[in-house]
Parts: C-alpha cells; sequence; structure tokens
C-alpha cells in the first residue's frame, strides 16, 4: 500500500513538474508574441481617422489642404488613412456617427474638418477619452482635443491690400459660401485692407448660403453665378472664401479680360485642375490647414498628443499670400509693410465686419 501510495505520489509529482514547465514555457511564448505584436503596432505607424467637411478631399481648397498634411505624416510615420466625408444634407446625428465610427475603429487621432463638427465633436470626445481628437476652425471645449485655428481675417487683410492695389475699376468683390463667424473674419480682414489702402474704393459681398445650409461651399455653379454678377456690376478682382465654389468664381473671372481672382486656403495658382485659368488668380490666401493637422498627427505619434487651443496666425506663418504666377512683384513692397504692421501689432485687424 505504501509502495503504491509513493509511486502515485511521485507520478503525481512529475506531472505537476512537466505542467509547471509547459505553463512557464507557454507564457515566455506569449509575452514574446505580445512583445512582436507591440513592435510591430509601432513600426505601423499612426491610425488617422480624418472627417472632412462638404467637398471632402478634392475640392481644391480647405480639405484638400487638410489632406496633404495628413499625407505628409502618412508618408512620414507610415500607419493608417481612414477618410469619411461630410455631405450637404448632414444633420448633427450624421456627424457624431461619423465621428463615432472613427473612434470606435481604434482611429487615433481623429480629425474633423470645419467647425460644423464642433458641437458633434465635444459629443463624442467626452466618450472616447483614450482618443485624440482634433477640430479645424472651431474650439471646443474638452480635455483630449487640439482646437486648431487660424488668423484668418489677417491673410485677408493682405488680400484686400493686393486688390485694391490692382483694380483698374475702383471695384472689388468679396464672395462668402455660408454666412457664418468663420466666414464673416475673411470679409472683415478682406474689407480692411481694401479700404485701409484707398477709402474711396467700392466693395461687393455676396455670401451664397446661409445659416444651416452649407450648400454654399459646394457648388461651383453658384460661386460663378455671383462672380459673373459682380463683373458685370462692374468689379475687377473678386476674392472667394467658399471651398469648392470657389472653381466656379475662378473660372467666371477668367472669362472677363484685365480681371483678377483670389484664391483662398491653397495656392490656387498651383493646382491642375485650375491650370487652365491660372493666369487670372492674381494671389491666394493661403491658411495652412495641412501644418496643424501634422502637427497633431506628429504629437500623437510622437506620445506627446497637442491639446488646448494652437492658434497658426500670421506671424507664425499660419496664413500667408501666395506669391505664385508673379502677378504682385510688382506690389510686394506694400503688401510686406502691411504684414510687418499685423506682426507688430500697428494694425490690429478686425474678425467681423
Amino acid at each position: 500500500m505504501r509502495r503504491v501510495t509513493k509511486i502515485a505520489a511521485a507520478s503525481l509529482a512529475s506531472a505537476a513538474l512537466a505542467l509547471t514547465a509547459t505553463a512557464c514555457g507557454s507564457t515566455s511564448a506569449d509575452k514574446a508574441k505580445e512583445n512582436d505584436k507591440s513592435s510591430a503596432s509601432a513600426a505601423a505607424g499612426v491610425k488617422v481617422g480624418i472627417a472632412y467637411d462638404v467637398g471632402g478631399r478634392g475640392d481644391h481648397s480647405f480639405n484638400d489642404s487638410a489632406a496633404r498634411g495628413a499625407d505628409k505624416a502618412k508618408a512620414e510615420f507610415g500607419g493608417e488613412l481612414k477618410e469619411l466625408t461630410a455631405k450637404t444634407t448632414d444633420t448633427e446625428a450624421d456627424r457624431v456617427e461619423r465621428l463615432t465610427q472613427l473612434a470606435q475603429a481604434g482611429y487615433n487621432p481623429v480629425v474633423g474638418i470645419g467647425y460644423a463638427y464642433s458641437n458633434s465633436m465635444k459629443q463624442v470626445a467626452v466618450k472616447f477619452p483614450d482618443t485624440t481628437f482634433g477640430i479645424v476652425d472651431s474650439v471646443v471645449d474638452a480635455k483630449n482635443v487640439d482646437n486648431i485655428v487660424f488668423t484668418e481675417e489677417q491673410g485677408s487683410y493682405l488680400a484686400g491690400v493686393a486688390a485694391a492695389l490692382k483694380t483698374q475699376k475702383k471695384h472689388v468683390g468679396f464672395i462668402g459660401g455660408v454666412d457664418v463667424p468663420l466666414i464673416k473674419k475673411f470679409e472683415a480682414g478682406f474689407v480692411q485692407g481694401v479700404k485701409d489702402t484707398d477709402k474711396s474704393l467700392k466693395v461687393d459681398v455676396q455670401y451664397l448660403s446661409h445659416g444651416s445650409d452649407t450648400s454654399g461651399f459646394a457648388s461651383p455653379d453658384k460661386g460663378k453665378a455671383a462672380a459673373q454678377g459682380m463683373l458685370d456690376n462692374g468689379a475687377d478682382v473678386i476674392y472667394t472664401a467658399a471651398g469648392s465654389s470657389g472653381a466656379g468664381a475662378i473660372e467666371a473671372v477668367s472669362g472677363s479680360k484685365g480681371a483678377w481672382a483670389i484664391g483662398v486656403d491653397s495656392d490656387q495658382y498651383n493646382q491642375a485642375s485650375l491650370a487652365k485659368y491660372k493666369d487670372s488668380i492674381l494671389t491666394s490666401v493661403v491658411k495652412n490647414v495641412d501644418v496643424g493637422v501634422y502637427e497633431l498627427i506628429k504629437s500623437v505619434d510622437d506620445k506627446k498628443p497637442l491639446l488646448g487651443t494652437n492658434s497658426y496666425s500670421l506671424a507664425k506663418n499660419g496664413v500667408s499670400l501666395a506669391t505664385s504666377g508673379g502677378f504682385i512683384t510688382d506690389i510686394q513692397p506694400k503688401i510686406d509693410a502691411a504684414r510687418q504692421k499685423i506682426v507688430d501689432g500697428s494694425i490690429t485687424v478686425k474678425t467681423t465686419p
């Protein structure tokens, strides 16, 4: 009986030892696999989710600038880029769903391109505290959001100076996509720049849509009609801040001898899709959305995400006036002088008309 017990005990001990050894081996293997996964994940870069405003990638303006920043980051850091685009018929629920979809899928950061995402981001960001969000052109009060804002009025002021110095008819125009506070900043800066340069000039102002109707940002036909109306009314320099609708305005201006168009957000002289109109594009107010988007993605890749409000001003080259085509070379000294006065505080540019 004792002999059987000893043999049984020895067998049990051997089995336990074997089981322990197996378990230890399995744990080490699992850890190795986990480490490999971690390394692979790190090598894969950042999973970036972009929620575009209406018009999306290919709008030749605002969204395309954001896309350039995302593309640059992907090229440098690797990873994955998921892009979703708003529709002119979007409701608040649609925007909430779009941001939620990206966050739930593990994209980090999730970037909303445009002020329209402000309320929806406020709702979604609180539900995903471990995700870094970014929003362009608005400020969301949340601990995990990078608010990427610009001094559009300052760049637009310089456009106003250029328009005032180039008009032959003493008559210029401003076309806005939607009459919201953001686009009012473009109008305010432009009109102030014109009037500070020559108070006698006439400035026409027109908006393509109003309130919650965002179609003014994605209707080239409306942009073309508005610009043609201004040209017929005597304007010969037209500045358009209206997303892809601006392409229509530029087309209209190109058909009027001696008239100039001023582009926005991107250097529109250099855009392939607008190449046949480029000799009519005096300059563009460049808004470096790409810089803000790129810096946010880089900060997440560095594990030090940008948060709070980050303003990209004229002094920081967040906004600028394009020189492509050489059409403002003759007036560049006066534009540079105006720029310096804004930077040193001698000129304060209005943010409302």
